[in-house]
């Protein structure tokens, strides 16, 4: 997925400015694609261009005139086009996986305490998702066609926190009952030989 298609997911049914938009990026689109406001800025310019997107200027006492920017047909288009393409699995970039994996160089606590300090984080998370559900989608019934949708995704983000909190605690046990010390001896080799 490009920057391109984020933004015109979060456009597409709330016309806003950048300065809106990048912000709203923070609590909706940007829980699972992650984009600096700066990036945000020069996207919606190059959209601009291509007439993906247009621009109202609106104007302010006392301020330079503000550009809501909405999904033009050719944006909407694209957007239905992109949807029905196959997605593909994107590759895992996680530093936390990659220390674990030779975890056996430092003592078990070294890794504990950095498990612990990212299960924080991952517990915090789930709890602002909690709170979406709760604020925006505790009636089901009630839900809008695009409302529905975007319960889709925030179920998804319930789920892998709850996954990741899972793995963290049993990985947490597993450390508490290792010996702490580094180990000198080499890792299991996962792939064939060359």
């Amino acid at each position: 997925m490009a920057l391109s298609h984020a933004i015109l997911s979060a456009l597409i049914g709330c016309p806003c400015s950048g300065y809106d938009l990048a912000k709203q990026f923070d609590g909706s689109v940007g829980f699972f694609w992650h984009a600096s406001h700066q990036q945000i800025y020069r996207e919606l310019a190059k959209l601009e261009q291509q007439s993906l997107i247009a621009a109202e200027a609106v104007a302010q006492e006392g301020k330079p005139d503000k550009k809501i920017f909405s999904v033009t047909g050719s944006g909407k288009a694209l957007l239905k086009q992109w949807i029905a393409q196959p997605s593909k699995c994107a590759p895992t970039k996680d530093d936390l996986l990659v220390k674990l994996f030779v975890g056996y160089l430092v003592p078990p606590t070294t890794l504990q305490a950095t498990l612990k300090h990212g299960r924080a984080q991952h517990a915090e998370t789930l709890e602002t998702y909690r709170a979406i559900e709760q604020a925006y989608f505790a009636e089901s019934s009630a839900m809008s066609l695009s409302a529905r949708f975007q319960y889709i995704t925030l179920r998804n983000g319930i789920h892998y926190e709850t996954s990741w909190l899972a793995w963290c605690d049993e990985t947490l046990e597993t450390l508490a009952v290792l010996p702490d010390e580094t180990a000198a001896t080499p890792r299991a080799d996962l792939g064939d030989e060359t």
